[in-house]
């Protein structure tokens, strides 16, 4: 059985792989590998999440996080459409962090930091923007713990964004969604993903 992409060390055997990537007028390459996120394509509900995001946010400013990275994509994608940004990436894979240095590197976005981190935990803030294609497989608890730490590291104005599979949950969590934040809302659809936007923490899930 595959190891899951969640492993902080994926015990199976590497398999190099290169893609293209094309997205709102460029042309992106990133080396995947097996124990990762999506390794054959950058999939569906990120790119929605990157079209989204760019749609909504027009020229944005400020720290970025794109948590939960894999192999990079959401954040080098946003660092070279926006160079303005300050991204940052994290993930507790570290084979999935390995791939996001190199295609850092294959993509020349300069600039950008890579952190080895599960979740937050280990991942200093606070972001004006955190962008997330959570880890569904590993429950809601671990899904649901990203948003918490996110409304916690947000500034204040701050914007998270989180995409997922309507069938995949997307409505529980935007109910819990709206249980942490003042303000949660779906602002994109497609496919059966939906695009949630999430602002302006409560009280009780800040700092």
């Amino acid at each position: 059985m595959m190891a899951h992409y969640f492993d902080d060390q994926p015990q199976v055997a590497h398999q190099i792989d290169e893609m293209t990537v094309s997205l709102r007028g460029r042309t992106f390459t990133f080396k995947t590998d097996r124990g990762v996120f999506s390794r054959q394509r950058l999939d569906f509900g990120s790119r929605l999440l990157i079209e989204a995001v760019a749609e909504a946010e027009k020229s944005p400013t400020g720290r970025l996080l794109d948590l939960g990275c894999g192999y990079g994509a959401i954040g080098i994608i946003m660092k070279r459409l926006f160079p303005q940004l300050e991204v940052v990436l994290c993930d507790v894979n570290q084979r999935a962090l390995d791939l996001a240095r190199q295609n850092a590197f294959l993509n020349r976005t300069d600039y950008i930091e890579i952190l080895k981190s599960d979740g937050m935990a280990d991942v200093p803030g606070p972001f004006d923007l955190v962008l997330t294609n959570p880890p569904i497989r590993q429950g809601k608890a671990v899904v649901y713990r990203f948003f918490r730490e996110a409304a916690a590291g947000l500034t204040p104005g701050g914007r998270l964004y989180v995409v997922i599979r309507k069938k995949q949950g997307a409505p529980s969590a935007l109910k819990e969604l709206q249980g942490i934040f003042a303000s949660a809302e779906v602002v994109q659809h497609k496919a059966g993903y939906w695009v949630i936007r999430a602002q302006n923490p409560l009280g009780s899930v800040q700092g």
